[in-house]
């Protein structure tokens, strides 16, 4: 595998929006446009850390965004690998694993932690990748709903 890894760019804008609108499709998930706008936006300030392989063509194949932050079980930042998407004709050629990889060396950069995340059950595929290189350390994730109609 060719690739090549690099934050993204004000040019891969168009690009990474198609990349984006796919993610978002495969977990089921319609977002304004207004939200999406302001994602790229903040990853081009930097709020968000935002980055892409591209194949030996130099196509964009895949992004990643991860944040660093406080982390109250530790004096170094933690990483939080938010987002990965891999266009499905890439798959299977490493590229999910080298943008993996790309955040933990840019956490360790940082001065952070290693890279966390989350995946739905139901991603299998991804999920193959994800334990050879991580560790499932059992939380469940919730998120509050207001009792109040």
């Amino acid at each position: 595998m060719v690739a090549d890894v690099a934050p993204l760019r004000v040019a891969d804008h168009a690009r990474w929006e198609q990349l984006w609108s796919a993610y978002l499709r495969f977990y089921g998930v319609d977002l304004p446009p207004e939200v999406t706008s302001s994602t790229w936006s903040r990853i081009q300030s930097g709020r968000i850390h935002g980055m892409g392989i591209r194949d030996a063509t130099k196509e964009l194949v895949g992004i990643v965004h991860y944040l660093l932050h406080d982390d109250t079980w530790s004096k170094s930042p933690a990483c939080y690998l938010q987002d990965l998407y891999v266009d499905p004709a890439a798959r299977g050629a490493g590229y999910g694993r080298t943008l993996i990889q790309a955040v933990a060396v840019a956490a360790q950069s940082a001065g952070a932690q290693n890279p966390y995340w989350l995946t739905h059950d139901s991603n299998v595929t991804a999920r193959q990748l994800y334990d050879r290189l991580g560790k499932n350390h059992g939380f469940i994730q919730y998120i509050y709903v207001d009792p109040k109609p």
